[in-house]
């Protein structure tokens, strides 16, 4: 989990659908509270069978919703997978359970089939905790509901000194959770994580209620456990991705950036790490550039000194050397991207298109500040896009949340959007020029002709 670093307040621009004013940023009427240890002290991680088994039935015998949440490596491995998975629940207390030599912990979610899960930003844990067989039936998203909420910052962190008046250290968010064993000051840093989540849930959830906004927040919320565990879709072409790839010019240069990208994908997969561990992206493409016959002229280009990189010069001047070997017809050509245009775009390729998305987007803002709403978590900017672009032939309220609906979006956000933006999708037809009056009387007065000027 994150932090933003933008300044800790509620959005105040405007006042709430209710007209009362934003939480006390200090409950209990002075600073926050810095915790620093759980209340119950820093278990030590489940490793073993039976250890599982006793934490599965203290959980199974708690009660009300518990608290989630998952640590990976990431920055670190190739793989996304949950390094260390921590649960707190009343009547159980915290667990902090190493998922690595357990493997499959699907006993724990049949003991907790019918509770409520309560995660921040759900969508990051979710698949990984899917692969371990964690898969909440409900779920509340704490970082969700602030968006929701019209909270600016969103951070665990941030949420629980706003709402609740006690703040949690951040120092490991980026670490290596693969690490073994891992340190103490880690584990406490990963129970807090769970200790205050089902208390910010009831605060949330009591914001939501006074903004009239729970049932909006509930269709999020089936959204996510209904999608949520899908693992990201395969990207076409993912070597395109790479950073500095607007520098490579040419089909011939940016072959050698596929080349580079494969051979070092291979290699992270094999040694389950970070890919830009095994070679940089900035390497990448200052080899694709430079085109290196040698290997001296390899190791002189930027970011080849590292000696793990030293001893792969083999493997990367094959992949240039099977770069340079393509015949034409085998180069990379410029994809072909579904669905609309970069919007910059939209002006040159249509421009009533164009004209079409402003209008939409307006509408968008309009809404999202009268209901006090992020616009992004109000609609999908993408399924906007994709409206304006091939709108519905005749567009109604009907239509545009037939459109709406089929991408992805909910009930709440047609609701709040489908008649204004089929409105919006209907080009407003310019104004005639007013004729001249032929009945008018001609102007008198003097002859503005000058004098001993032709008439």
């Amino acid at each position: 989990m994150t932090d933003e670093d933008a300044p800790l307040r509620r959005r105040t621009r405007h006042r709430t659908p209710t007209g009362d004013g934003a939480p006390d940023a200090t409950p209990n009427g002075g600073g926050p509270t810095l915790l620093t240890e759980p209340a119950d002290g820093t278990p030590e991680p489940v490793v073993t069978t039976a250890e599982f088994a006793d934490v599965v039935a203290r959980f199974a015998a708690g009660t009300g919703p518990v608290a989630v949440d998952a640590e990976r490596a990431s920055g670190f491995r190739y793989s996304q997978r949950a390094y260390l998975v921590q649960l707190r629940r009343r009547g159980a207390g915290t667990a902090l359970i190493d998922p690595v030599p357990l493997g499959d912990l699907s006993a724990l979610d049949e003991a907790l089939a019918d509770t409520e899960w309560v995660l921040h930003a759900a969508s990051q844990d979710l698949p990984c905790l899917a692969e371990v067989g964690l898969r909440p039936r409900r779920l509340f998203d704490t970082e969700l509901a602030a968006r929701l909420a019209d909270f600016e910052r969103v951070g665990l962190a941030a949420l629980t000194e706003q709402l609740l008046g006690r703040t949690l250290e951040k120092h490991h968010s980026a670490a290596d959770w693969s690490t073994r064993p891992l340190p103490h000051d880690w584990l406490t840093y990963a129970a807090l994580d769970v200790e205050l989540l089902v208390e910010l849930r009831d605060a949330l959830a009591e914001e939501l209620d006074r903004q009239g906004k729970s049932a909006w927040a509930a269709q999020e919320f089936a959204a996510l456990v209904a999608g949520g565990a899908r693992p990201p879709k395969q990207r076409t072409d993912p070597w395109r991705r790479t950073s500095g790839m607007h520098r490579v010019r040419g089909a011939r240069a940016q072959s050698r950036v596929r080349a580079l990208w494969y051979a070092r994908d291979t290699i992270a997969i094999r040694r389950d790490t970070a890919p830009g561990r095994v070679l940089p992206d900035a390497a990448i493409v200052a080899a694709a550039e430079m085109n290196p016959k040698t290997e001296r002229e390899l190791l002189l280009l930027p970011g080849f000194g590292g000696r793990s990189v030293r001893r792969l010069a083999p493997t990367w001047l094959e992949a240039l050397d099977e770069a340079r070997a393509l015949p034409d017809d085998a180069l990379p050509t410029t994809p072909v991207f579904e669905g609309p245009p970069p919007p910059h775009r939209w002006a040159d390729k249509d421009p009533e298109a164009a004209a079409r998305l402003a209008r939409c987007r307006e509408v968008v803002t309009k809404t999202a500040e009268q209901y006090h709403l992020p616009p992004e978590n109000l609609i999908t900017p993408e399924f906007i896009r994709r409206l304006a672009w091939e709108p519905p032939a005749d567009p109604d309220p009907a239509t545009v949340t037939t459109v709406l609906s089929d991408l992805g979006a909910r009930q709440w956000q047609c609701g709040l959007l489908a008649e204004e933006l089929a409105h919006a999708l209907v080009a407003v037809p310019a104004e005639p020029e007013p004729e001249p009056d032929s009945s008018a009387p001609e102007p008198s007065g003097p002859d503005p002709t000058p004098d001993g000027a032709p008439a």
